[in-house]
């Protein structure tokens, strides 16, 4: 087995196909069956959020795994294989591991640093194992990233870049309005992870004016109390929103909830004294804002696609270089890892040779000499076994410790070919071009004999 990462994200896709692709909690379980179900696919996470849709998997070929992921992540998003290529990165091997680990580190978000992702990661991989769906190696994968997580946030500074999407879209949102935030009123729609992050980031900057709208009342009661907020009930949503300056909304609904009519509701009820415009910081992933609310007058809506045009670059205050070099030195010691456990089968598969070998020999022993006895025979195989393993232990060990370095592969094949062993199902760095690039999807979605 070999890991892969097959992703769209703010980088490569337009909001419109992440939209389609995404993957609200309560389908997570059906899309892990639908890939546990392909023929390639041994284990899979899928991380889905407001600005990225991933699956991490270990599959048994790359050009199969490859095209059944594809397949699943096409019939979810109502597109064909090669339409939806263009908008995928890969990751095979090596690569795969260096992005999770970057993913987890914060250095592949919209706002580098951002925390939030790490428990993101650490959600799918609790919902992966709950469906049981992760298996060793990539239990072991996203283990290892939330780990490499926690040690760029605290042995860096790369949390003085790590705001989040929300403080960011406020500082986006804040421009829009003559004098920012000061003595503006705010909505949250929306009571969930961002929600709450929202309602959080709000009190911190000191916006005294907060409404929290869900639609379960009661979560939104709750997370307002909890910051001194308003909670308003669902069904009085439209003249909420008149009496305010900026929404954030986040909530996890498959259609918009402000639509273009509802949102000329809306102005419609503003008091006439608000003269500036209404804005709207729209961070779900399918949108909560139509699109069309945008050419009201007197209406600014950003979205994670408008985030992701001014949000490119870290900030010269962040050491980026230490980051890096927790990654590097993470993903060489899961390289190892992954080299030594792959040496695992070939060592299993010669001591279980040797082990047919011995009892092949007192078969034959006791067929010749019949005359011994139960004692002596036990005696003798007692022998035969220890001096088997002695002769053994010496280069099973060594070759432990020589497929963890780079190129360890060829022992553990030397191992195979002295012996006559097997070749142990899984799949090498060998089976994709180029590691560390991203290939294309469409040049080899189909299987191929190859792979299987």
């Amino acid at each position: 087995m070999n890991l892969i990462v097959v992703g769209a994200s703010y980088r490569t896709t337009p909001i419109a196909t992440l939209e389609r692709l995404a993957v609200a909690p309560t389908d997570t379980g059906e899309v892990l069956r639908r890939l546990l179900a392909q023929p390639y696919v041994d284990a899979a996470v899928v991380l889905s959020t407001c600005n990225r849709v991933e699956v991490y998997a270990a599959v048994s070929g790359f050009h199969g795994g490859l095209a059944d992921i594809c397949a699943v992540l096409g019939e979810r998003s109502a597109s064909q294989p090669n339409d939806l290529a263009e908008h995928l990165y890969v990751h095979y091997g090596q690569a795969a591991v260096e992005h999770t680990f970057r993913v987890a580190a914060g250095l592949d978000s919209m706002v580098v640093g951002e925390a939030q992702i790490l428990g993101q990661l650490r959600d799918a991989y609790h919902a992966a194992n709950e469906a049981d769906a992760t298996g060793r190696l990539l239990h072991e994968l996203m283990q290892q990233a939330l780990r490499v997580g926690k040690r760029a946030h605290s042995e860096t500074d790369i949390d003085r870049a790590g705001q989040s999407v929300v403080s960011a879209a406020l500082r986006v949102g804040a421009e829009s309005l003559p004098g920012g935030l000061i003595g503006r009123a705010v909505l949250v729609l929306g009571a969930g992870a961002m929600g709450a992050l929202a309602v959080a980031t709000l009190a911190r900057l000191g916006v005294e004016s907060i409404q929290v709208v869900n639609r379960r009342d009661d979560r939104a009661v709750r997370l307002a109390g909890t910051y001194g907020a308003t909670a308003v009930p669902y069904a009085q949503l439209t003249t909420a929103l008149a009496q305010v300056d900026l929404v954030i909304s986040a909530t996890a609904s498959a259609e918009p909830v402000l639509t273009r009519d509802a949102v000329a509701q809306v102005l419609a009820g503003r008091p006439t004294d608000r003269t500036d415009p209404l804005v709207l910081l729209d961070l779900a992933v399918p949108r909560d804002v139509e699109p069309a609310a945008g050419t009201l007058p007197g209406v600014s809506v950003i979205d994670i696609d408008a985030l992701a045009s001014v949000l490119t670059d870290a900030p010269a205050a962040v050491d980026m270089a230490a980051v890096a070099q927790i990654v590097a030195a993470e993903v060489e010691s899961f390289l190892s890892w992954m080299r030594g456990s792959d040496v695992a089968p070939t060592v299993a598969a010669l001591r279980g040779r040797a082990d047919e070998v011995v009892g092949a020999e007192l078969r034959r022993l006791a067929g010749r000499r019949p005359d011994l006895t139960d004692e002596q025979r036990a005696e003798v195989a007692h022998t035969v076994h220890r001096v088997v393993q002695r002769l053994l232990h010496s280069p099973t060990v060594r070759v432990r410790q020589l497929a963890a370095e780079p190129g360890g592969d060829q022992y553990a094949a030397l191992l195979r070919q002295l012996f006559d062993l097997e070749e142990p199902q899984t799949s090498t760095a060998s089976d994709v071009p180029d590691l560390h690039g991203a290939p294309d999807p469409s040049q080899g979605p189909a299987r191929s004999e190859a792979d299987r």
